[in-house]
């Protein structure tokens, strides 16, 4: 068999020499140029590292491996890989055949704008997760590693955005279907349950069902917001009266102002934007 290992930042070469350590396989660095190149590919990194890769990544169709590496690890904690440890004995049972590889959704963020099309693995969002995204992209790395989302997003708590944002499920998206702009503090569309290292946005996402989750939480007075902030983490925010949760497989999201909306902590593109769920199209080793 033959891998190819990519590296993120704070990666290095040297950590592969766990997983080749007894493995079966050859091993190449970096991204194969054709699936005749490669048979697996193992990426050391977080999420925005996944992301940036996540063209190339359903361009070649090869089985991905995840190592929890970065500052953010929401993929790896979705694919039920909570450490390095966790990597290698997926690694391992897959060489030996034990395990395979199976496909599961990504999502398609389409920018009205320039008609581009980006691909995301966790969970797209725009109002104060974009917000707090943005903040916790200009701290340190390490700092990032150790709560820095929660650490962005206070600040925030104290003084709420809440734009008017309309979001629209469409099949075809026809203009009398479309629902009415509404102040909102935050709308989440889910691949997978977690965004903002752990926070359980999304505890009813499943990527292998073909549809986003869709989470809008309205607007709250601060001491509101900050006693359901914790929540978050275990989905019990769901309860909450100012909280919609459903699912849809595209949805269209505007608003009065162009708005960031960012996805697995980077940012992607302004409203207006199309957002849909592409089933299948990436497989995983987990």
């Amino acid at each position: 068999m033959r891998a190819a290992a990519i590296f993120g930042l704070g990666t290095l070469p040297a950590d592969l020499q766990r997983f080749q350590e007894g493995s079966l396989s050859s091993w190449v660095q970096g991204l194969p140029s054709s699936p005749a190149d490669a048979d697996a590919i193992v990426i050391f990194g977080g999420d925005g590292t996944i992301h940036r890769h996540l063209p190339a990544l359903v361009r070649l169709q090869l089985p991905v491996l995840v190592v929890p590496a970065g500052s953010g690890n929401d993929f790896a904690r979705a694919l039920n890989l909570h450490s390095i440890a966790d990597s290698q004995k997926a690694w391992r049972d897959f060489e030996s055949q034990k395990l395979q590889p199976r496909p599961i959704d990504l999502g398609v963020i389409r920018a009205l704008a320039t008609g581009t099309n980006h691909y995301f693995c966790c969970v797209a969002g725009c109002g104060l997760d974009a917000v707090a995204a943005r903040r916790a992209n200009q701290m340190p790395r390490w700092l990032r590693s150790h709560g820095g989302y929660a650490l962005a997003l206070l600040p925030s708590l104290l003084n709420l955005p809440a734009p008017a944002i309309r979001v629209t499920a469409c099949d075809g998206c026809d203009e009398s279907d479309q629902d009415k702009a509404r102040p909102t503090l935050l709308v989440a569309f889910a691949n997978t349950q977690f965004f903002g290292d752990g926070m359980r946005i999304a505890p009813q996402a499943d990527f292998t069902d073909g549809q986003l989750d869709i989470c809008r939480i309205s607007p709250l007075n601060p001491l509101n917001l900050l006693y359901m902030f914790p929540t978050v983490y275990f989905g019990r925010h769901l309860r909450s009266p100012k909280v919609e949760y459903s699912k849809a497989q595209r949805v269209r999201v505007e608003s009065e102002i162009p708005l960031d909306i960012y996805a697995d902590g980077e940012f992607v593109c302004e409203t207006p934007a199309e957002i849909s769920a592409a089933p299948g199209v990436l497989r995983v080793i987990a």
